[in-house]
């Protein structure tokens, strides 16, 4: 499927404006880990695939102007192709639940960035050829690292040549030095 020209949320108006507020809510009731609304609620408006598009859009829509922290009027600009009526509706909605919304956007980032490194190897590998190249001489960087995610322990395996592995320590060390400026 092409995507269409215009506003991420053209699919909204052709719901009846009297239901957008509740269909919004309930969006936002589902980024905030609350249940999503159903489908059959409104397969009269949106067949399946645009209903999908429709959850897809309106949630990436409100998780980026959240996330942004864009104004009413840069708001107000990307919502210029709806109508008045569906455009009242998502910046009533906006602005009653944005701290809803900045909070489980805030929560996805403490999900992410709650996993721990509990221990790592490494070794290191000569590739003398591959299957394109008979002579190779490419050295390798085996990492394998176990990582705490939600008392759980992963493991994880990268394979890394050089410059790869130069661009890691070269991350790490600014991660360093970022940490070091907070103490």
């Amino acid at each position: 499927m092409e995507p269409e020209e215009g506003t991420p949320l053209r699919r909204l108006q052709k719901l009846p404006a009297e239901q957008a507020p509740r269909l919004l809510h309930k969006i936002v009731d589902g980024i905030c880990g609350r249940i999503y609304p159903l489908y059959q609620d409104y397969q009269s408006v949106w067949d399946s695939t645009e209903w999908m598009h429709v959850l897809e859009d309106i949630t990436k829509f409100l998780k980026a102007v959240v996330g942004k922290n864009l104004s009413d009027e840069e708001i107000s600009q990307q919502l210029n192709e709806l109508n008045s009526f569906h455009q009242e509706a998502v910046m009533k909605c906006l602005k009653s639940r944005k701290d809803e919304i900045k909070q489980a956007l805030l929560g996805e980032i403490v999900d992410i960035s709650s996993a721990q490194l509990q221990d790592f190897d490494w070794q290191l590998k000569l590739a003398l050829s591959s299957d394109k190249i008979a002579t190779l001489q490419m050295p390798l960087l085996n990492l394998h690292l176990d990582v705490k995610e939600n008392g759980e322990v992963k493991p994880y395996s990268i394979e890394m040549n050089k410059e790869e592995l130069q661009n890691l320590i070269n991350s790490l060390e600014a991660a360093n030095k970022v940490m070091l400026q907070l103490k």
